[in-house]
């Protein structure tokens, strides 16, 4: 079992973790309601077995359903099973789950004690840790939401058996995102195993590095304002793929076109070498991630012009230097957007992995 309190609550990584979440909640002697999406209900029922629960409530969920109507149904759930104001939640599931569940506890009876049990790869790195909660808006992907950090976390391992492989690949998006970040040892380990069939992965490992480098610039937030957005690295262009396709598609398949456009960008401004976006390019064709969109590009502009992260009227973008280090903030014109994205509708060439 591997714990990570960076954040000043704790996050686990092990598998059948029953008992840990059973102790952690304990110790807080109160009755919990679990919450948990309807493909992952066997897995909420184990790991919430030996827990004292007054309800368990199921849910069909999917990112075109990440609706305040949906959050509305969860309260309506919370208060028909007896929810109060010193009650803890158990959010199970992937990151839709962990999103929709996390707004509805922050927001019933103005705030109620939040657990998440995420049960995917993305999830685990990336959807359940920082506090982040929202919905989407017709105008575009997470427009609406709140920060506020659940009391626990426990990425139990035994639900990655569960997943198919294109679930797990796109989970991988989110951990090159953050090894782009770190670089080092993390990115080699990942080039590593990146050829090996994941049954064999040392996905412990991999969860603990990618949740350090999340955890690490969330933390850095109350000394250096700004820092977490150094995690938005391809998501800019990867919300705004997603949102112009209609959700078609995923979360992880939009993340590794937006690592290829940022990638690109940075070439195109005199940020990047070649080489290192090569390595990137290859790692991401390893994992077997999409390189390109079929979403027309003037459609997806539309969506980059009205990102949530822009500041004073004005997208501001975060491009990679060199594996191990990005920039924030940078301003792009929209002439490079408009080429970068352009290129993205086709596979790279050669020159690109150079």
């Amino acid at each position: 079992m591997i714990r990570n309190d960076d954040l000043g609550y704790p996050i686990i990584i092990g598998r059948s973790l029953s008992d840990e979440l059973t102790r952690v909640l304990d110790q807080r002697r109160r009755r919990a309601i679990v919450l948990t999406d309807r493909n992952t209900a066997s897995l909420a029922a184990a790991t919430t077995q030996k827990v004292q629960t007054s309800a368990l409530r199921e849910f069909a969920l999917s990112e075109r359903r990440k609706t305040f109507s949906t959050v509305e149904q969860v309260i309506d759930a919370l208060i028909d099973a007896g929810v109060e104001r010193d009650s803890v939640v158990i959010g199970v599931g992937g990151g839709v789950a962990g999103d929709l569940f996390g707004l509805a506890a922050a927001l019933c009876m103005r705030g109620v004690d939040y657990v998440s049990v995420p049960t995917t790869l993305l999830a685990m790195v990336d959807a359940a840790i920082g506090g982040k909660t929202a919905v989407n808006l017709s105008r575009g992907k997470n427009l609406a939401g709140t920060v506020r950090q659940p009391i626990a976390v426990f990425c139990e391992l035994n639900a990655l058996r569960t997943l198919p492989y294109a679930r797990l690949r796109e989970g991988l998006a989110e951990v090159v995102k953050a090894a782009i970040i770190e670089g080092g040892r993390f990115f080699d380990l990942l080039e590593e195993v990146a050829p090996m069939p994941f049954p064999v992965w040392p996905w412990a490992d991999v969860i603990e590095e990618a949740i350090k480098v999340k955890t690490m610039h969330v933390a850095d937030e109350s000394v250096d304002p700004g820092s977490r957005e150094v995690l938005n690295l391809g998501h800019t262009f990867a919300h705004a793929i997603e949102s112009a396709s209609r959700y078609r598609i995923s979360h992880g398949a939009a993340v590794a076109v937006g690592l290829r456009a940022a990638g690109l960008t940075a070439l195109a401004t005199g940020r990047f070498s070649r080489r290192e976006h090569g390595r990137v390019l290859t790692l991401l064709a390893l994992l077997g991630l999409p390189l390109r969109t079929s979403v027309e590009p003037g459609e997806i502009l539309k969506y980059v012009s009205v990102d949530k992260k822009r500041r004073e009227g004005r997208v501001r973008f975060v491009l990679p230097l060199a594996i191990g280090d990005v920039e924030r903030e940078v301003d792009v014109a929209p002439r490079v957007l408009r080429r970068v994205l352009a290129a993205c509708v086709t596979p790279p060439s050669a020159r690109e992995f150079v």
